[in-house]
């Protein structure tokens, strides 16, 4: 099994890329996108885990199979809490002020 080492410089972007990420869901948090909003942070938390996964966890210099399941596995995640977020969502009572 052969080691990959990334350069401090590609950790610090990524590192970078997070960051900004995380600045990005923030402000995204006080826009009004309807029900959008949770679908949205959704996504971008999504990108960031695989961007842990593929580069801080090495799974982008494993093997090719490996990472197709991590980015499958990822998709499905996404979309399980969408559905279930969203079933939540549409089956609650409608409050009458």
């Amino acid at each position: 099994m052969s080691e990959h080492v990334l350069s401090s410089k590609m950790y610090y972007g990524i590192w970078i890329a997070l960051m900004i990420l995380t600045v990005v869901t923030a402000r995204v948090a006080f826009i009004d996108l309807g029900p959008f909003n949770t679908v949205v942070a959704l996504v971008i938390a999504t990108g960031k885990a695989l961007l842990v996964v593929l580069f801080f966890m090495h799974v982008k210099y494993a093997s090719e199979k490996l990472v197709k399941m991590v980015i499958v596995a990822s998709i499905f995640w996404l979309l399980l809490l969408l559905l279930l977020s969203l079933a939540d969502y549409g089956t609650r009572y409608a409050r009458h002020g």
